[in-house]
């Protein structure tokens, strides 16, 4: 049952924004499906059916109002061999199988690890969207006619100037019509909606996929299922988080999960392929007013009816057009800012964005663009920490005792320093290692305290360990050897 309170947020605060956003974006979302289902090489109706489902089905399930999922083309790359190798009904089990996946990641809770994306990589991970998206509407303007680049130019010139006529109506959708009521009057020579392919004549229809159920069937669809499950989570949390920033309110990760598997699920069920959030069509959505669940059901519901009731119509809409709306959102997409703000950051932060940028362009998957970005921040931030190690000693007067006091973080990457920054030849009766104002965090720190301690042993000193926190002390009772029986004779032994 919907809670008053959320109903009238999620779906009734912003009735007529909601509607007029929703109804550009299912125009935007046209040639996109259409280009998505070929490039998964399926027939167009089954990307187009996806975003249908998606939307309608995620605008009640989903986590994050106002954002925006249907097939996308990261998804889209990921079934290429499977559609390939075995045909559409093994996709649509697969679309199916991938959503019981992603439900049952909901279930867990993973989206809580969205947090260990930094916002360079989040960054990086905008810029590259953006210049793909960009990069998507260049072969509809290489080797057309100069008409297309008058549509495509004025079409830019009613987004940008419109709104200072008036903000009532969304200036993309003002575009759409005026660029398809000029093209249809003056008979130009550009190529339209029509062009990309057979649109749907009938609503989409339950049916079961087409497969034997069998244990091979399973192994045939489970890491095709689990791939576009991950990379699918991955664009829609990151994208829930751009969508957070531009409307300043905050999202259910883990209720986004189990909404994109519900979503999926359906999507399976009548014709469709996978998909999830899509960065573009969310960015149109709130820039055109769209902020509640309504939009993303208008944009389900228009999408449906512009594809049977009115589908001779769409048909007429100029390609150029629909460039001209990608355009601006790849330009409302990128952060200009992170140009400037080379200057003033770290060479480390500039790197990751500039890793996830250049991984996500070349190869065209956003989830290798993250992964790079996040392990250039994961050993960025590991260095950075390990400089924060600083250990001093005092000796006292006889010159028998020292004491050795260690400040900062001991860990894989500071294990060689901590283990160096030791005598080990001086002659002493007694060594303290102090480590009040240290932490131990890994194998690694626990050995080369291993190594300090049973080496200073050796050289016929008492070592004393004092001041381990309570979570060091369990890892090294866990890891350590050096106060085990036997530890010298074992050390001396390897």
């Amino acid at each position: 049952m919907i809670e008053p309170y959320r109903l009238k947020a999620d779906w009734l605060s912003n009735i007529r924004g909601d509607v007029l956003a929703g109804l550009v974006v299912a125009l935007a979302l046209i040639p996109e499906a259409i280009a998505f289902s070929v490039i998964a090489g399926v027939d167009p109706k089954v990307g187009l059916y996806a975003s249908v489902c998606i939307a309608i089905t995620i605008s009640f399930t989903g986590g994050r109002p106002g954002m925006i999922s249907a097939a996308t083309a990261a998804t889209a790359l990921l079934m290429i061999d499977i559609v390939r190798d075995h045909g559409l009904q093994y996709l649509l089990a697969a679309t199916v199988v991938t959503g019981v996946v992603q439900i049952i990641f909901g279930l867990l809770k993973l989206g809580r690890y969205m947090r260990f994306v930094s916002r360079a990589v989040m960054t990086g991970f905008v810029n590259a969207l953006a210049i793909l998206i960009f990069m998507a509407q260049l072969p509809e303007l290489v080797g057309v006619t100069w008409e297309t680049y008058v549509l495509c130019a004025g079409a830019l010139a009613v987004i940008y100037l419109f709104p200072y006529v008036t903000k009532a109506v969304p200036s993309p959708l003002v575009a759409i019509l005026s660029m398809t009521v000029l093209a249809v009057f003056l008979d130009l020579d550009v190529r339209t909606v029509a062009d990309l392919g057979a649109l749907p004549e009938t609503l989409p229809i339950f049916s079961l996929p087409d497969i034997p159920l069998t244990w091979d069937t399973l192994w045939t669809v489970l890491p095709v299922s689990v791939t576009i499950a991950m990379v699918g989570l991955l664009e829609s949390l990151m994208t829930a988080q751009v969508v957070d920033d531009l409307t300043d309110t905050e999202s259910n990760r883990d209720r986004e999960c189990r909404g994109q598997g519900l979503a999926n699920i359906v999507s399976g069920f009548f014709g469709g392929m996978a998909g999830c959030a899509m960065i573009g069509q969310s960015v149109i959505n709130v820039k055109s007013g769209g902020r509640g669940r309504l939009s993303t059901l208008c944009a389900g519901v228009f999408l449906m009816v512009l594809l049977i009731a009115l589908s001779d119509w769409v048909k007429l809409i100029p390609m150029a057009a629909l460039v001209a709306v990608m355009i601006m959102v790849s330009i409302g997409t990128f952060s200009w800012k992170s140009l400037t703000d080379v200057r003033v950051h770290p060479i480390s932060t500039s790197l990751v964005t500039l890793g996830t940028v250049l991984t996500t362009v070349f190869t065209h998957d956003l989830a290798k663009g993250v992964l790079v970005g996040v392990l250039l921040a994961a050993l960025f931030f590991a260095r950075k920490v390990a400089r924060f190690l600083r250990i001093t000693s005092t000796i006292d007067a006889e010159g028998r005792h020292r004491v050795y006091t260690v400040e900062g973080q001991v860990f894989f990457a500071s294990a060689e320093a901590f283990a160096k920054a030791f005598d080990l030849k001086e002659a002493l009766e007694k060594v303290t290692i102090d480590l009040t104002a240290a932490h131990m965090w890994d194998l690694s720190g626990v050995g080369a305290l291993d190594k300090v301690v049973l080496k200073f042993r050796r050289e016929g000193a008492e070592v004393v360990v004092v001041g381990l926190n309570e979570a060091s002390a369990t890892m090294v009772d866990k890891l350590g050897v050096h106060d085990k029986p036997g530890a010298i004779d074992t050390a001396i032994g390897h």
